[in-house]
Order: C-alpha cells, then structure tokens, then sequence
C-alpha cells in the first residue's frame, strides 16, 4: 500500500532545535518563579506568528528504583498541585534553579531533600519538553539506584506545600498499569516509569551518563 506520507529512517528521528527569528519579544506577566512572554516569529513563507507561553528555567526529576530484577520498585510522593486542585503522585523534581548547577547534582540535591534518600548510582534516563505549545520548560528526568536512607538527623527540614507529602514505594509494573488505566497523570511519573521498563525490558542498555551533554536547554547548551 502506497501513502503520501514517507518512511523515516532512524538518523531522521531527531529534534530540530533551529528557532525562528524573533521579531520582538515582550514580558507580559512577570511571575515569582516564571514569566509569560508574548513573541512575534518569523516562518518565512508562512508568515509571522504571535505566541503566548510561559518561559521557564528548566527541572530535573529523579525515579528512585530498588528490588530485585522483574519486581522493581519506585518511590513516588504526593503532593498537592493547585492548578488542577489535586493530590497526584509524582517523583522527586525542581526546578533549576541554583546558578551553576549541573542537572545531575540537581537531581542528586531533590533526591535528598524530597525523599530523604541519597544514591550510590544515577543514570540519565529520558528528556522530555514539557508542553512544547505553550512552555519553554525542558525536563530530564534520572534514574537512581543502589539507595541509602538519610539519617534522621541529616534530613532536609521542607516546608510549604512539601510539608508532611505521603511517600511510599510501588512496583515498576503496577504504577505503569495504574497509568495505562487511567489512574495516575503526573506527566513527568508516567514518562519516567514508562521509559524505566523500556530500559529494563532492553537490559538497561538505552541508559545514558549522567552527565550526557544537555544541548537543547539554552543554559547547557555548548557555548558558540
């Protein structure tokens, strides 16, 4: 069967992070964490365009992972989201926010002070845009193993909405199948968990180092 529509080969799967060039660019709404920016771009023959969205620092998540293989289990968290007036489950995650960073310590940091854990390895795991239409938010998301608790006298004291968040630990293949059915929506949980058993399902072979080159976030990409 023929189809108007071309077979891409595996070298054509791939991003391109060529922005269009921007013709004015005005805060609309400056935010205590982001701002929404109004642009005007140019697409050549397709004219130009007036875009809303929210321009974001940037976050990283982490999918603690323990048990035994075929029967791994993740820690997941609660925590009230006000936008969508729910208590979700989610992962450890924050935002980018400490100048001069790199997102695997970031990740490392969130580990410990959301979960009071701390890893004895961490493996890159997924990129992800957040909402590509209306936020610049780039996401990565790691993956820790080979956990040690913190001792309760080195805990992070958190506050705020992580105050008293729910933990608890539940198996790889249960949170996926909870996804699939409906149950859970925290994007950034059922990304992770999705890609953790694709990975396993390979033999952890698709993981990358922690420290991969992060080229489409503009504060990690390589200097020109």
């Amino acid at each position: 069967m023929t189809s108007i529509h071309p077979t891409l080969t595996p070298s054509e799967l791939v991003d391109d992070y060529t922005p269009a060039p921007v013709v004015r660019s005005d805060v609309v709404y400056e935010g205590r964490v982001w701002d929404v920016v109004q642009e005007e771009a140019d697409l050549g023959d397709a004219g130009r365009v007036t875009r809303d969205f929210v321009r974001h620092p940037g976050a990283v998540a982490v999918l603690a992972m323990r048990g035994e293989p075929g029967a791994e289990e993740v820690l997941v968290i609660r925590q009230y989201r006000h936008p969508i007036g729910a208590q979700e489950w989610e992962i450890p995650a924050g935002l980018l926010d400490v100048d001069g960073e790199p997102p695997h310590e970031a990740a490392l940091r969130e580990l410990y002070e959301e979960a009071d854990l701390r890893a004895g390895r961490l493996d890159l795991l997924i990129d992800y845009a957040s909402s590509p239409g209306g936020l610049s938010e780039q996401l990565r998301v790691f993956l820790a193993r080979d956990l040690t608790d913190v001792s309760e006298d080195d805990r992070f004291e958190r506050e705020e909405e992580e105050l008293d968040m729910p933990t608890g630990w539940a198996r790889l293949d249960d949170v996926v199948d909870a996804a699939l059915a409906g149950r859970l929506h925290n994007p950034t949980l059922l990304m992770s968990c999705l890609a953790a058993r694709a990975a396993r399902d390979a033999g952890w072979a698709p993981l990358r180092a922690p420290d991969t080159p992060w080229s489409v976030h503009p504060a990690f990409a390589p200097k020109q």
